[in-house]
């Protein structure tokens, strides 16, 4: 109930039907009451709120690599959104409610570099990844540039990996992966990044293999 202490044309405090009237530092208000209810979300809605919560959740586990790997690529978005744009509209596949991701089509980083030429990938004992690449040199292969590898475990929802291991120039790497990957299958991902974060290649998929 509203309150008009000086009269009919004067400030009132309180509600009047779709309106409301009030004070503040010397100064009367007066609002009106949003009486519509609010809509249901149309499926169309639904389904584009569901696609990005997926992909939100889904690239959570990436964030450190595709930070580096989209690192200064993109001056309006951060990496992680600049990530997001690309393989919602890349790797995303399925219909509402059933999402699902093509990882072939991941991109964790994309630049100007000369790609990883990976001659060989082979588990060695124990819980050893072997990777073994073609040298290349040149403008856009640099003896000094950091192999990025990305282990990604689906079932998991667990990335593992590593920046900086190893360079162009070394021709392999033999990483330790992380214990809680034995036995699970994991998606494989490799990217040649500048020792100055500047420039990178695109990533490159080398398969799905099972870490025994």
């Amino acid at each position: 109930m509203a309150k008009s202490k000086t009269g009919i044309l004067g400030p009132f405090y309180g509600k009047v039907g779709p309106v409301i009237g009030s004070h503040w530092k010397g100064i009367n208000y007066i609002k009106s009451v949003n009486t519509k209810q609010p809509k249901k979300p149309s499926t169309a809605q639904l389904a584009n709120q569901a696609k990005f919560k997926f992909m939100n959740q889904w690239l959570e586990p990436f964030h450190p690599y595709v930070t580096v790997g989209f690192f200064g690529q993109h001056h309006n978005r951060s990496e992680i959104n600049y990530a997001f744009q690309l393989n919602y509209r890349e790797a995303l596949i399925g219909t509402y409610p059933n999402f699902s991701i093509d990882y072939t089509k991941v991109c964790l980083s994309r630049g100007v570099l000369k790609v990883p030429q990976i001659a060989q990938m082979q588990i060695i004992e124990p819980a050893s990844l072997q990777l073994n690449w073609l040298i290349e040199t040149g403008a856009l292969a640099a003896h000094n540039d950091q192999l990025m590898l990305v282990l990604f475990a689906p079932d998991l929802h667990l990335a593992d990996g590593s920046v900086g291991m190893a360079r162009r120039s070394d021709g392999s790497l033999l990483y330790r992966y992380a214990s809680r990957l034995v036995g699970h299958e994991v998606e494989v991902y490799a990217s040649f990044i500048a020792l100055n974060r500047k420039r990178v290649s695109d990533s490159v998929y080398l398969g799905r293999i099972l870490l025994p």
